[in-house]
């Protein structure tokens, strides 16, 4: 059996996807207010740094995985305009529904679909800007996955990854405290589910930090990657180039 990380759990690398699934399955339905609650609103602002450095014009092709509940997908739309297209992706369906339903409340269709980061269903050079929003970490093969959105870029295409990461060490003992003792209480309070919510602190230690990324997504075929942290190192954007 080769095993893999369930937040702090060893677990067999079959079940990881399982049991992910169930996480957000649980969360879906109040996975913007609960995102509103923990960061005090700032996602919204790691999500509209990351839209400034996607930089997309109209024409072009973009995909967003991990997509959710559609805050990037949503952002890109005008920006591609009636040339364009942004496809809008998750591996959950409830997360998934969450996010089209959300679309089409703003008025705005696009293609959306079920799929697996690390298969996806897509051909090579198809897309200028690919994004992923907090869902790498959750991915069981993180290189895998890092190679098929390399796959799907076009020559001189962008990846951008926005994730939890390494906090500044100043920051360490209250990012801590608040994680694992208020974290999980707002979860059960809100969405009366602490198990996730203590499975999304965890998940987040073992993600790799921004230089170890940055290691991964150059040995995944990045020509040059770079990263910029927000909020003391809270999240970090990667941003990697197709050469």
């Amino acid at each position: 059996m080769t095993t893999t990380h369930f937040g702090f759990e060893s677990v067999d690398e079959q079940d990881k996807a399982r049991r992910v699934r169930s996480v957000f399955d649980s969360v879906a339905p109040k996975y913007d207010v609960m995102n509103d609650l923990m960061s005090m609103g700032l996602h919204r602002a790691w999500k509209a740094y990351t839209v400034l450095v996607a930089n997309v014009r109209e024409g072009q092709q973009v995909l967003d995985i991990a997509g959710g509940t559609g805050d990037l997908a949503l952002a890109f739309a005008p920006k591609v305009g009636a040339t364009g297209r942004v496809v809008h992706t998750d591996i959950n369906e409830a997360m998934l529904r969450e996010g089209r339903n959300r679309l089409l409340d703003a008025g705005v269709c696009l293609p959306t679909l079920v799929c697996d980061a690390e298969k996806l269903p897509f051909a090579d050079a198809s897309f200028d800007v690919v994004t992923v929003a907090f869902g790498l970490r959750n991915m069981t093969h993180k290189d895998v996955a890092l190679r098929e959105m390399n796959r799907v870029l076009k020559p001189g295409g962008k990846l951008l990854v926005l994730e939890f990461s390494k906090v500044a060490k100043p920051l360490e003992k209250i990012y801590d405290w608040y994680s694992f003792k208020v974290l999980p209480k707002i979860g059960k309070l809100v969405a009366n589910d602490d198990a996730s919510y203590q499975y999304l602190a965890e998940s987040i230690r073992m993600h790799p930090s921004q230089e170890e990324l940055k290691t991964l997504m150059k040995n995944t075929g990045f020509g040059h990657v770079d990263y910029h942290n927000m909020s003391g190192g809270v999240v970090a954007l990667h941003v990697g180039i197709k050469c």
